[in-house]
C-alpha cells in the first residue's frame, strides 16, 4: 500500500500543477478515475495471494478505471478551456487561494483512491486457492454496477446531443428512476469489491471504501454541487424533476394524480 501511496501523491501533485498551468481544475476527474488502474495492475502484479484472483481483480478494477476516464477525457477535452462549473463554484469560494486549496483538494482525491483500493489490496493478498460464493456475488454487484454506470453516461450523452438540450432535463431511462443513476451505479462497483474482499482476514475492514464513496458522492462534490448548479440553470423544470424523481436510490418516478 505504500507503493501505490506514492505512486497516487505524484499523480496528482503532477495533475494539479497541469491543472495551474491549463487553468482549469477539471482534470482532476479524469486522473482520479484513470488513478485506479495502475495502482489496481500494482496490486494484481506485486501482490502474494492467489494468482487467479489477483488478476481477476485488477482486470475488473482497471476495465472500470479506463471507460470512466476515457469517458470523463472526452467530456473535459470537448469543453476545454471551459471549467466544469462544479469547479467554478469551488474557484469562486477559494478566491485569492485557489491554487493551494485546490492542491488540498486534489490530494484528497489520491487519497480516496488509496482507501478505495483497499479491498483489492486484501483481495491481492488472499492465498485461499479457490473463489468463495461471497467474491461470486461481489462480482455479480460490481459487474451490474460496471454496466449500469455505463448505460447511465451513454444516455446522458445521447440527451446532451440534442440541440435543445441546454436547458432540458435528462428525464429518460435510468435518470427517469433516479436522478444521479451513474452515481448510485458507481457506489454499487465498491459494495460488490467489499463483499469480494470480505472473506479475507481483515475483509471487513474494507467496508471504508464503499463508506467512504457515498460520502463524497452524497455530501462533498457529487449530488450536492450538482443539484446546485443544476436548479440555477434549469429552474423550474429541474425542481418538478426533483418533485417525481428519487435523488439516488433507482425507483418508479412519481407521478402527480
Amino acid at each position: 500500500m505504500f507503493a501505490s501511496a506514492l505512486l497516487l501523491l505524484a499523480l496528482f501533485l503532477a495533475t494539479w500543477w497541469l491543472a495551474c498551468r491549463w487553468n482549469n481544475f477539471s482534470i482532476v476527474d479524469v486522473t482520479w478515475a484513470l488513478a485506479f488502474a495502475p495502482v489496481a495492475f500494482w496490486h494484481a502484479f506485486a501482490g502474494t495471494g492467489w494468482l487467479p484472483r489477483r488478476l481477476a481483480v485488477g482486470t475488473l478494477v482497471a476495465a472500470w478505471s479506463l471507460r470512466l476516464g476515457l469517458h470523463l477525457w472526452w467530456r473535459v477535452a470537448h469543453h476545454h478551456p471551459a471549467e466544469d462549473p462544479r469547479y467554478a463554484v469551488l474557484r469562486a469560494r477559494w478566491q485569492g487561494r485557489e491554487a493551494r486549496a485546490f492542491l488540498g483538494f486534489f490530494l484528497a482525491q489520491g487519497v480516496l483512491v488509496w482507501l478505495l483500493m483497499l479491498p483489492v489490496a486484501l483481495l491481492a493478498a488472499e492465498s485461499r486457492p479457490a473463489f468463495h460464493p461471497l467474491e461470486w456475488a461481489g462480482l455479480a454487484l460490481w459487474l451490474t454496477g460496471l454496466a449500469g454506470e455505463a448505460l447511465a453516461d451513454a444516455q446522458l450523452t445521447r440527451f446532451k446531443r440534442r440541440p435543445n438540450a441546454g436547458l432540458g432535463v435528462c428525464d429518460e431511462g435510468l435518470w427517469s428512476w433516479s436522478r444521479h443513476p451513474n452515481y448510485f451505479f458507481q457506489s454499487l462497483l465498491w459494495w460488490g469489491l467489499f463483499l469480494m474482499a470480505l472473506p479475507s482476514p481483515l475483509g471487513w475492514t474494507s467496508v471504508v471504501a464503499p463508506l467512504a464513496m457515498l460520502h463524497f458522492l452524497l455530501n462533498v462534490t457529487g449530488i450536492p454541487l450538482t443539484e446546485k448548479l443544476s436548479l440555477e440553470r434549469r429552474g423550474e423544470a429541474y425542481r418538478a424533476y426533483q418533485r417525481r424523481t428519487s435523488p439516488f436510490l433507482p425507483r418508479p418516478p412519481h407521478r402527480d394524480p
